[in-house]
């Protein structure tokens, strides 16, 4: 497999071994890594080397170089919004073109990387992500790989699918409705209404109106409904949503008609959440820790409906793996585990 030609011919061959740059009293160390393949424009510094010659990997038919098929893996496993460049030292880097929530097949994942030679590493699934996040890396571990190897890569994607993708956030007209006596009659002021308008603004969507209710059954479902008539999307409940004898905007949402997808949710914070729907719009009891707290049930569960996914209390309930946020001085998400299984 090894040959020896003038550096002239060697163009588009692959260099079958270190070669290292002296500069006496400044630097000694590697100007070019076995497995580079040579370009034209590496001739006259491989001759500035005192590389008249060198030896070269002549590969076989059935055997890929390290850069090529970084390539092919990217090539097949990019979904829709993604893109990425050159490989650098075998390695590719997938990244975000858009902001969205980053959606992974992990059974598929398994399966490629279980393939001789072949890794490929992700972020986790169901994580919001902004233009130019990396998402995913992938490389082969030889220098080298057989053609088999690749071709079953390329198989297994064809027919289960791009491994990764990101949707893109949906823009929708959100209606807010903050619930409590203390509140509607001025005794207190709202704590809810800017952080969740921040929220939703941050994923490309629109608080258009916020409507301060008392805590009164009819009075809370008569406002879901005008919502929805005036062109809610999403309509978003807040305040009363504990067990408190006047906390009554869980009966308030179940009273309007809407079908309850879940209320209790396996996260913490975020216990306390309702997920229901009215005719298609989803309906949504936010818990107080949506104040206090960077990430809670909001962000796991109102990403994904904003991104166009329609969850179901399976779900939510999944999210018990992982929906433990571990309380860190200063929070990470969604670099961090919460939520994540």
């Amino acid at each position: 497999m090894l040959q020896i030609m003038p550096v002239e011919q060697a163009v588009g061959k692959i260099l079958s071994h270190d070669i290292t740059r002296i500069v006496p009293g400044e630097f000694k160390g590697r100007a070019y890594k076995k497995g580079h393949m040579i370009t034209n424009e590496d001739v006259p510094k491989l001759k500035q080397l005192g590389k008249d010659h060198i030896y070269v990997l002549n590969l076989s038919d059935d055997l890929v170089h390290e850069d090529e098929a970084a390539e092919r893996i990217a090539r097949v496993i990019c979904g829709p919004h993604l893109s990425f460049g050159e490989p650098n030292q075998g390695k590719i880097e997938l990244v975000s073109d858009l902001s969205g929530l980053l959606k992974i097949d992990v059974s598929l994942l398994q399966q490629l990387n279980e393939i001789p030679d072949i890794t490929i590493a992700t972020r986790l699934t169901n994580q919001p992500v902004c233009v130019g996040t990396t998402v995913a890396g992938t490389r082969i571990i030889p220098l080298f790989t057989s053609e088999e190897n690749l071709l079953r890569l390329e198989n297994l994607c064809r027919e289960n699918g791009p491994l990764l993708s990101v949707r893109p956030f949906q823009h929708r007209r959100v209606g807010l409705i903050t619930t409590g006596t203390e509140v509607y009659l001025g005794r207190i002021p709202d704590g809810f209404g800017t952080i969740v308008k921040r929220k939703f603004e941050a994923m490309g969507s629109e608080v258009y109106r916020q409507e301060i209710v008392p805590d009164d059954i009819t009075a809370i479902s008569n406002a879901i409904h005008g919502q929805i008539v005036e062109g809610a999307q999403m309509v978003v409940l807040t305040g009363g949503m504990s067990v408190d004898p006047d906390d009554l905007t869980p009966s308030a949402i179940r009273a309007s008609g809407a079908q309850v997808v879940i209320y209790g949710a396996p996260t913490y914070p975020g216990a306390m959440f309702m997920l229901a729907d009215l005719n298609g719009v989803p309906v949504i009891g936010l818990p107080g820790c949506t104040m206090y707290h960077k990430a809670t049930v909001f962000e796991l569960v109102v990403t994904r409906l904003l991104a166009g996914e329609k969850v179901s209390r399976a779900d939510i309930l999944a999210l018990g793996h992982g929906g433990l946020c571990a309380g860190c001085q200063e929070c990470h998400y969604p670099n961090c585990g919460f939520g994540k299984c």
